[in-house]
């Protein structure tokens, strides 16, 4: 059984999206148990109005305040401790629930869980991942805006929890890992790039080296690794861009009456692209390094798309995934700490 809590009151819609979806995901699997946190009276009024028996799917708990979508982060950590946000992560950190999913603040989301849960030992900051459709079905990618700088190490320790990621949820053996930069030479790239190159390859991973913008949507890298400025720059243009392609083919389809027929004759095909490529499917993305499961849906997220959210929890609660990346930093750990200790006793020595 998965206990998830919600953020009932996060994002552009709250209880709207929310309820919906969680009734979706309730009705479609019966091994899992949903925490609605929010304020109680609103969140009946929403259930009221969508035909949802709380009661019977679902376990309130009330919280009385909601992190604005443009709130200072530094002031959701401080000053709402009884916020939907923060009570529903408590809940992960008292155990009551295995999972957090929320469509509210990403930068108030990410301090409050921080702050709360702490990070994996070994891991020096989060990483924001999410799924991205490829030829070869999809390409995970992190970090897409959690760290806008970030060193050569935090690089290095994005790699190896984005590979433990594709590998548990994916049941990919040694899932292919590659390094986002401006060329595939190794010439190419700046200082930070060049530097998390050479770390990387001694990484316990299945490092391909460096990989381009265009490589991510083919299938011969799994996992791609960027700094969040990089990520999520590279996100909203592929945003931007899809888009622009629904745009412009409507546009097209409709032109004249000939144009209108091809698009019916087309529409199976266009139909079943359409469904391929679709963004809800991908909503719904993983706040690495954290040592409970976080995951953040888009702000404008509809029914589908916070359900498929909800989805991915549940899926990393099967998985264990802080667990596996704990799993493979104790190693990394143990051997930095052997190292330590050789140079501490060689710095006596010569003393």
């Amino acid at each position: 059984m998965a206990t998830i809590a919600l953020d009932a009151m996060g994002g552009d819609f709250g209880p709207e999206v929310v309820l919906p979806a969680a009734a979706h995901v309730a009705k479609k699997f019966r091994d899992i148990h949903i925490i609605l946190v929010g304020d109680e009276a609103v969140l009946r009024e929403s259930a009221k109005k969508h035909q949802i028996d709380l009661d019977k799917h679902f376990e309130i708990q009330h919280a009385s305040e909601v992190v604005e979508m443009h709130e200072d982060p530094r002031h959701a950590v401080r000053k709402k401790k009884d916020s939907s946000m923060r009570v529903a992560i408590d809940m992960v950190k008292a155990g009551r629930a295995q999972a957090v999913v929320s469509a509210g603040n990403t930068g108030a989301l990410m301090a409050t869980a921080k702050f709360v849960l702490k990070t994996v030992p070994g891991i020096d900051r989060p990483a924001i991942c999410t799924t991205i459709p490829s030829a070869g079905g999809h390409t995970h990618m992190l970090d897409l805006g959690a760290n806008v700088d970030c060193t050569a190490e935090q690089l290095f320790q994005f790699a190896i929890m984005g590979s433990v990621l594709a590998e548990a949820v994916d049941n990919t053996h040694k899932p292919k890992v590659g390094l986002l930069n401006n060329g595939s030479e190794d010439s190419k790239g700046n200082a930070q790039v060049k530097a998390a190159n050479k770390l990387i390859k001694t990484a316990p991973v299945n490092y391909i080296g460096y990989v381009e913008g265009d490589d991510i949507y083919g299938d011969h890298v799994d996992v791609v690794v960027c700094d969040g400025f990089v990520g999520n720059v590279s996100l909203k243009t592929m945003e931007g861009v899809a888009k622009m392609i629904a745009t412009m083919m409507r546009e097209e389809f409709r032109r004249n009456i000939l144009t209108k027929l091809a698009g019916l004759v087309a529409w199976p095909v266009l139909n079943r692209f359409r469904k391929r490529v679709d963004p809800r499917r991908y909503n719904g993305a993983s706040m690495l390094g954290l040592s409970g499961i976080v995951v953040k849906s888009h702000g404008g997220a509809d029914v589908l798309s916070y359900a498929n959210a909800i989805e991915i929890a549940m899926l990393e609660i099967e998985k264990s995934v802080p667990d596996h990346i704990r799993e493979r930093m104790e190693p990394l750990l143990a051997a930095a700490k052997g190292e330590d200790a050789t140079q501490e006793k060689t710095l006596e020595t010569q003393a």
